[in-house]
């Protein structure tokens, strides 16, 4: 019966059950050749009394070397099976919980830190691969052995053996208990394990900040703290560990102890042969051994189950946005369209101008509209009554005060967060009848928050268009380099596009970063594109220059971009004012100046910032 903490691994133990059965061949062979050494002892021994000849004596030294010949082999197949598998189990296992956390929403990761699912895809990850081994091996040559060694044993003395497993009972008790600590201990530990990886990373990633504020002192007592508090911990479980391998191990002296003084007097008895006698402790000898490994395993179990625990914790978190379940009837992709689909997929890779391509999908013009929108952040309401109609091809830029909700409208239309149902519509469709995959696919998304990854300028450029068999061209990431006024910057580098960034970009600046991640977006020739206040660290003579090359980007797009600037969005083609969560002022740039209200107030003094700035 398997634990139900365990329970998870079932399907990848399936998986290897070829495996695993030869793995269990190579243990019946290696253990079941290596319980008949004493026999061969007990009868050289007794032939030694009665008189043993050149060709036994021979006989007998060859079968010892036969025996540990292939003892050494099936020992060596079963670790080379065993073990291997654990190790196959380990990249599936790797493999399968990386992409349930690419499946996870957004909000999950802001629930969550890195560095605890760090620590559960590294260590605990390690803990559940050595369960998966050493402790299902040596469980298997323990079990096996001692039900070797115990018929063998019985068909020599029952008594003797009666006697011999005395401690046994006492054994399982000390075991039940050591257990149960350990497991409590290693939770304990794996946690703090957990809060040591989440402090380091942070601190990684803040380096900047630190040096800024001259904190480094500070966290480094602090880490060391929390390194102090991992260390008692784990001493704890070293001790407890230290304790349960010699009390196992003095159980296991009392049962020799008794053994030799009752075995001995069978022998001065006459009641048993020395040969017998013989067998009977080198069973016991052998047995020292699986009792020794017994502890470990223990906490390799224990220590194994823990950690599953804690990766299952991640494995059974399901996405809070997912796609809605798809039927004929409601299904707005469907097979006869995946020839197109998989074209508007290489849609970068034509021959056409990049200003020229727009992602084409059947049913997927691009109007975007929002009907009676409320939207909350744990009941805390952030949109109310927002009612907005984008039409396909056009652009709608959106101001509004900080915390007015204009990043949490643009975050709704790619399923970042999810709307209530009908809310959102794309070409008077809800949203979620669109396959999650489908519909990002449609999207050019430049987040407020710019996140560039370790690698290229080149890799960063074209990781939206990136597939399995193809990547984007030179030419084509020059052409999208060049519409966000990046080209002359990246080709100022010795290396030019192949040129590392650092991790998240951090060898670029803020605005160099804002525009590599625009030219991302472009390179995907989206059907829509939504520019999340990404040119907000660039100043106006570089915006005006990015925004020329995207009037031709943008057109026959739908276009949706924030800003606090008016520069930036007075050439849209509607513009809306969100305040508080509702849209008080709609309409063209002329429009909203002739109403006077908080767009005015927001050219006024900016207009004014201006003039004192060439003063």
């Amino acid at each position: 019966m398997v634990p139900k903490n365990l329970r998870p691994l079932i399907p990848y133990l399936k998986r290897y059950r070829k495996g695993l059965f030869w793995g269990g061949i190579c243990v019946l062979f290696n253990n079941g050749v290596w319980v008949l050494f004493p026999q061969v002892l007990r009868r050289a021994i007794n032939d030694l009394n009665t008189g043993v000849t050149r060709q036994k004596l021979f006989t007998y030294c060859a079968a010892i070397l036969g025996i540990a010949l292939v003892k050494g082999t099936f020992q060596f197949l079963t670790r080379w099976v065993m073990i291997g598998i654990s190790r196959d189990i380990e990249f599936d296992l790797r493999n399968d919980l990386f992409a349930h956390l690419e499946r996870l929403s957004y909000s999950y990761y802001q629930r969550n830190r890195t560095g605890d699912i760090m620590a559960r895809a590294t260590n605990d990850l390690n803990a559940v691969r050595q369960l998966l081994g050493p402790a299902i091996m040596y469980s298997a040559n323990t079990f096996v052995f001692t039900a070797g060694a115990l018929f063998f044993m019985l068909a020599i003395s029952p008594k003797l053996t009666l006697y011999a497993f005395l401690p046994l009972p006492i054994a399982s008790v000390v075991i039940q208990y050591f257990g149960r600590r350990i497991h409590e201990r290693f939770e304990r530990i794996q946690a703090m394990f957990s809060d040591i990886s989440a402090r380091a990373q942070e601190n990684f990633s803040g380096a900047r900040v630190i040096r800024a504020y001259v904190q480094e002192q500070s966290e480094i007592a602090a880490f060391e703290n929390a390194n102090q508090e991992y260390i008692r911990r784990s001493l704890g479980l070293v001790r407890l560990m230290g304790m349960l391998w010699p009390t196992l191990e003095l159980m296991l002296g009392a049962a020799v102890v008794i053994v030799l003084w009752l075995g001995g007097r069978e022998v001065l008895n006459g009641k048993m042969n020395v040969g017998d006698f013989v067998a009977f402790n080198t069973y016991m000898v052998q047995l020292t051994w699986p009792v020794i490994a017994l502890g470990w395993v223990i906490n390799l179990f224990q220590r194994g189950t823990a950690s599953m625990v804690r990766i299952n914790e991640i494995l059974t978190q399901a996405p809070d946005i997912r796609d809605a379940g798809k039927s004929s009837a409601d299904r707005v992709v469907d097979s006869a369209d995946l020839a197109e689909i998989q074209q508007s997929k290489t849609n970068a890779h034509d021959s056409r101008p990049l200003d020229d391509r727009i992602s084409r999908a059947p049913g997927f013009s691009g109007e975007i509209e929002f009907c009676n929108l409320n939207f909350s952040y744990d009941g805390v309401p952030v949109l109310k009554d927002v009612n907005l109609k984008v039409p396909a091809g056009s652009s709608l830029a959106i101001v509004g005060p900080t915390g007015s909700g204009k990043t949490t409208l643009v975050n709704l239309i790619p399923r970042i967060h999810d709307a209530a149902s009908g809310a959102v519509l794309i070409d008077g469709r809800p949203i979620r009848e669109f396959p999650m995959d489908f519909l990002r696919r449609q999207i050019g998304f430049v987040p407020q928050e710019t996140f560039l990854f370790s690698a290229t300028i080149r890799e960063n450029i074209s990781f939206g268009v990136k597939e399995e068999t193809s990547e984007a061209t030179l030419e084509d990431i020059r052409a999208a380099a060049e519409a966000a006024n990046i080209a002359h910057d990246i080709e100022s580098f010795p290396e030019g596009y192949e040129t590392t960034v650092g991790e998240r970009g951090i060898t670029l600046s803020g605005g160099q970063k804002q525009r590599t991640a625009i030219a991302r977006a472009i390179l995907r020739s989206p059907r829509i594109l939504i520019l999340d206040d990404a040119l907000s660290s660039v100043d106006t003579h570089t915006e005006d220059k990015i925004l020329n090359h995207l009037r031709e980007i943008m057109r026959g797009r739908t276009t949706i971009f924030i800003s606090h600037r008016v520069s930036t969005v007075r050439n849209a083609d509607r513009i809306a004012v969100l305040h508080q969560g509702r849209i008080v002022e709609l309409g063209t740039h002329d429009e909203l100046i002739s109403l006077n209200g908080y767009y005015t107030e927001l050219y006024n003094k900016q207009l004014l910032e201006e003039e004192l700035a060439e003063v």
